[in-house]
């Protein structure tokens, strides 16, 4: 397992698998998003496996799986929504964690600066540069900037 940091209160990783669940929580996690799909690889296990092993460390779960490409607006507000009622810190994870990195980004572009989202997957290894053209449009204004 490979969890990097994006937060103080989000890390994402590639896929893990219900051995990794004691791990997580003996790090202090306190919940897990899945966002890949089940079934997306044949040695993928299910997140029905990661659930049960969660629950029984203590560890809330959901499950928000975004396909390759999908990703879109209602699935970042969901995601701003489980960042914003789950247990901090969470694990959030897909195949390699650039789904949930990416999730991450616009899921929080409306209230961090687009700089600072930028900084954050680069420094865990994830180049959300694709996204700034969206991210942008929801960016707030930088500090003693007029307003549009």
């Amino acid at each position: 397992m490979d969890a990097r940091r994006l937060s103080a209160d989000l890390s994402v990783s590639p896929q893990i698998t219900a051995e990794d669940i004691e791990t997580l929580a003996d790090q202090g996690f306190r919940s897990v998003v899945c966002n890949r799909p089940d079934g997306e690889a044949g040695d993928q296990p299910a997140f029905s496996e990661i659930a049960a092993a969660a629950e029984a460390t203590g560890i809330e779960t959901r499950y928000l799986p975004i396909f390759p490409g999908q990703l879109d607006d209602t699935d970042a507000a969901a995601f701003r929504q489980m960042l914003k009622d789950l247990p901090a810190p969470v694990l959030a994870y897909c195949r390699s964690g650039t789904r949930s990195a990416m999730l991450w980004a616009l899921a929080v572009a409306e209230a961090k600066p687009l700089t600072d989202i930028l900084a954050a997957t680069q420094a865990a290894g994830y180049d959300a540069s694709g996204l700034i053209p969206r991210l942008a449009t929801r960016a707030p204004a930088p500090a003693g900037a007029a307003p549009n």
